[in-house]
């Protein structure tokens, strides 16, 4: 992944900028262009946003934006606690939210950015690499708890279930999309994204749940080793999983919703005026900003893109 020059500043200075972000001097230094401001995302989507981060502060030399990447309701709170302007994330805001902002006289934007999915890895040396719907479900509620219900040649393994922090938004996708909000299983670990990876890939009887933007940028170095350790699972949605039904989590089928689990990304600006949030959320719609997410692998939102099938014959 790029490393950009938000990665040369202390917590000292993230700490200072927090302090200062509310401050009528540091509204008044910011611009859409220059300034110093925090934004905060969810972590599900790190490698695409420090990209996108990386591009602005190449191009606007007068910018510093400091990403704080949590999980989705981390970052909710503190843009309610007004620590920051401008919070990425998975969904929009509940009616609760744009309650409390309005008491406030405030009326958040809600700009949608990019399309985005969830993706199943598994260990190399597991040969279940085509799941469906229902059977994930099962496997999340502690229907299916072995490999060999799944595939009576398969081993008889317990399956180890391997998500991201539990207040995540993939958990919560997870939980309200794919189980209809029946409990998760307790056979799961709480880990960050970049560890759910090197979890699976390292326990051969493993399911880890990710963001897609962590293994579909082909360009990046730290993408293709992900992948070259993780088995990527192909879901159905129909009865039984096969070939030609089963679709793995690529840009294509990501547009054509062929891939089942696919979510929005927003982001969810309060600013007061137009300052460097609003211009980086501007940069992020933008074609510039939209070729970026295209590149990661993710959907871009407000671009349109040209798909083309391939006739093996």
């Amino acid at each position: 992944m790029k490393i950009s020059r938000i990665t040369l500043y202390n917590v000292a200075i993230a700490t200072l900028f927090f302090v200062s972000c509310n401050s009528t001097t540091s509204e008044n230094l910011s611009t859409p262009t220059s300034g110093k401001e925090i934004i905060v995302c969810d972590e599900t989507f790190q490698p695409i946003i420090e990209d996108e981060i990386h591009v602005f502060l190449s191009t606007y030399d007068q910018a510093f934006i400091q990403p704080i990447f949590q999980n989705e309701n981390s970052a909710m709170n503190s843009l309610i606690k007004d620590s920051t302007h401008l919070a990425i994330v998975s969904r929009r805001l509940t009616k609760e939210e744009k309650n409390h902002f309005e008491s406030k006289q405030l009326f958040p934007k809600e700009i949608l950015i990019a399309y985005d999915a969830i993706a199943m890895v598994v260990n190399p040396s597991n040969k279940d690499t085509m799941l469906t719907i229902s059977q994930l479900k099962d496997i999340f509620t502690g229907k299916i708890t072995t490999w060999d219900q799944l595939n009576n040649t398969s081993n008889h393994s317990k399956i180890k279930i391997v998500f991201d922090n539990p207040n995540s938004s993939t958990v919560s996708y997870i939980k309200k999309n794919i189980c209809n909000n029946a409990p998760i299983t307790d056979a799961v670990s709480a880990l960050t994204n970049k560890e759910v990876i090197e979890k699976v890939s390292s326990e051969k009887n493993s399911i880890g749940v990710i963001g897609v933007n962590w293994i579909s940028d082909r360009d990046d170095s730290t993408c293709m080793n992900f992948l070259k350790t993780v088995n990527v699972i192909a879901l159905s949605n129909e009865s039984t999983a096969t070939y030609s039904n089963s679709f793995k989590p690529y840009q294509g089928y990501i547009a054509t919703g062929q891939y089942p689990i696919r979510r929005e990304v927003f982001c969810i600006l309060t600013e007061p005026r137009s300052g460097l949030c609003s211009g980086f959320v501007s940069f992020l719609t933008s074609d510039r900003g939209q070729r970026v997410i295209l590149k990661s692998g993710l959907l871009p939102a407000t671009q349109t893109i040209r798909l083309v099938e391939v006739n093996s014959n």
